[in-house]
């Protein structure tokens, strides 16, 4: 009892002095209406755009690999089997995915944190005039910029969201539903922030990394691109707008005309940290070391992407398939075999030496006994993957970099580094219109578009070479010659549109994403589990639902915080 006695008076004491120190005035706090000074309204603005690199693995968005290569038949989970993150092996096999996925769930709320700082630095910047801050209109253009990419972000994730901008009360967000807006309104919101970013940004930054306006213009055509296939509630595409597909094209040229942005020499160099914001880089996420924080801005998006080896030692995660493997042969003249490429599967070293390649194949994927990220010194394992025996012994390569590489650091137990992550670069652009010409009808002005990205892939081969200055695979490809290799039909060059895209961008976060605006998700995955399900066993029952799988649906815990206000996605 006597015990009992002096905790009693110990916890009473103990309140008495906690409730003394909670009446005490936070030295760190600081009142919403201080914030309004030119000096914080550009910190504010500057927080918005930290926001870009502000993700995890967990559920990243910087990098969109879990739901834009898993999901799309270029990626398989990888890491120690499909319980190691569980959530992304439900991604990728469709049918075992559930509206309380704890990372869908995660990539929302943390999407609409950057759209929070956005708009909190709009409102102010809204209220202070343009002689006490003549950054103004600059920096509510960048702001614009930064929401329509979160914005952009959850569209393409989850179709219908809540749109929210910085003039809505915050004791208002309870009050907008998801359904709002129509598929296309949405799509229009978007499209707004980047025609008001676009019209009010400077053509030249006079810091790197923030949004100019051509980088707008491109977004801009992206959005429309996207917007141009429409859907029905069902999520089939229903037409395809040739207004919008115009304005594509137009905004497209306004970007190649500038002069400001050209192909890098080698593929190589959008992908080296020594190359960073290069003239192919459009827009790019700008991640950092010793820049005054403990671990610098890192690209933690990529942390579970290294290989399982001494010299990193986590985590194995982003397998490319044998299917987007296999998609990288060419033909006797070095085109695309575009109904035959996954016959015959690419699984041994000699048949890297026996079939013929696209050179993109050894920047993107990491191959046994092949150099890892060119070094001919340090040739990766098929064992470096980790659980070679469920997901096979490829890596993902791009978003990597060497263990001595200046921007690569340990944060225990996994990798990282300060590399930029490009958003759009100039390859995208010049897809963008050819993609926009090929729908109008106009396949013969798309041809010199789609040969130039082919040949500066066929210039890319200087870096990749084994130790004895052999090229690392067998390389053969061509640009599309009509009446000599092809015939250049518009369905002819739309398939090689789409094909492009692909081995342009593979691992890059976005495949998926396209086949859905193309309205061929169902089709392709469904044909694409058939054979990959034989391969890799992991894909037993994964199965692509036409109708629901197009996109993710809203998070159940988000429809819980509405109470009942957020409706759910089509066939969830």
């Amino acid at each position: 009892m006597k015990h009992v006695i002096y905790i009693l008076i110990f916890c009473c004491l103990l309140l008495g002095a906690c409730s003394k120190f909670l009446d005490q005035t936070p030295q760190a706090v600081i009142s919403g209406d201080a914030l309004n000074t030119p000096e914080n309204v550009e910190k504010m603005a500057t927080a918005a755009y930290a926001a870009l690199g502000n993700d995890h693995y967990t559920a990243p968005y910087s990098s969109m690999w879990p739901y834009g290569n898993l999901r799309s038949g270029d990626a398989y989970k990888g890491g120690d089997g499909t319980g190691d993150i569980s959530e992304y092996h439900f991604y990728e096999s469709f049918s075992l995915n559930r509206i309380d996925n704890s990372s869908s769930d995660l990539v929302w709320f943390r999407l609409y944190v950057c759209i929070g700082r956005v708009n909190d630095a709009l409102a102010r910047l809204n209220n202070i005039s343009k002689e006490v801050y003549p950054n103004k209109v600059t920096r509510q253009a960048e702001m614009h910029f930064l929401r329509g990419h979160y914005y952009f972000l959850l569209k393409v994730l989850f179709k219908y969201v809540p749109y929210i901008d910085e003039n809505i009360a915050k004791e208002s967000y309870d009050t907008v539903s998801n359904r709002a807006y129509t598929n296309d309104e949405l799509w229009t919101k978007i499209a707004d922030d980047f025609h008001f970013a676009a019209d009010s940004l400077p053509e030249t930054q006079p810091e790197i990394g923030r949004a100019n306006k051509y980088a707008a213009k491109a977004y801009l055509a992206k959005t429309l691109l996207y917007q141009a296939y429409k859907q029905d509630e069902n999520n089939a595409v229903v037409s395809i707008d040739a207004a919008l597909l115009q304005q594509v094209n137009s905004l497209s040229d306004e970007v190649i005309n500038s002069g400001k942005y050209q192909l890098d020499a080698d593929f190589a160099n959008n992908f080296l940290s020594a190359y960073q914001n290069s003239t192919e880089s459009v827009f790019a996420i700008q991640y950092s070391q010793n820049d005054g924080t403990p671990k610098g801005r890192l690209d933690y998006g990529h942390a579970l992407d290294y290989p399982m080896n001494r010299d990193y030692g986590c985590c194995g995660f982003h397998s490319p398939s044998y299917n987007l493997v296999n998609a990288f042969k060419t033909d006797n003249n070095g085109l695309p075999e575009f109904n035959t490429f996954n016959d015959t599967n690419v699984n041994t070293e000699s048949d890297f030496h026996t079939y013929t390649f696209d050179p993109r194949l050894d920047h993107t994927v990491a191959i046994p006994e092949h150099p890892y990220k060119y070094d001919p010194t340090f040739i990766y394992k098929r064992s470096w993957a980790r659980a070679p025996d469920v997901y096979g012994g490829y890596l993902s390569l791009k978003e990597a970099v060497l263990p001595d590489d200046a921007s690569f650091l340990k944060v225990p137990p996994f990798m990282s580094s300060s590399k930029n992550w490009d958003i759009i670069r100039f390859a995208d652009v010049l897809l963008f219109k050819t993609e926009s010409l090929i729908e109008l009808g106009r396949q013969d002005e798309a041809l010199p578009l789609i040969n130039r990205i082919r040949e500066r892939a066929a210039a890319s081969t200087g870096l990749l070479k084994q130790p004895d200055g052999s090229f690392t695979s067998n390389y053969k490809i061509s640009t599309y010659q009509p009446g000599i290799n092809c015939t250049w039909t518009q369905d002819f060059a739309r398939q090689a549109l789409r094909w492009e895209r692909r081995l342009e961008f593979a691992m890059e976060g976005y495949r998926f994403f396209d086949l859905v605006r193309w309205g061929i998700a169902a089709e392709y995955l469904n044909a694409y589990f058939t054979v990959e399900k034989t391969r890799s066993a992991h894909l037993e029952d994964a199965k692509f639902t036409k109708g629901r799988d197009e996109y993710l649906p809203v998070p159940l815990n988000q429809i819980n915080f509405s109470k009942g206000l957020y409706k759910q996605n089509t066939g969830w």
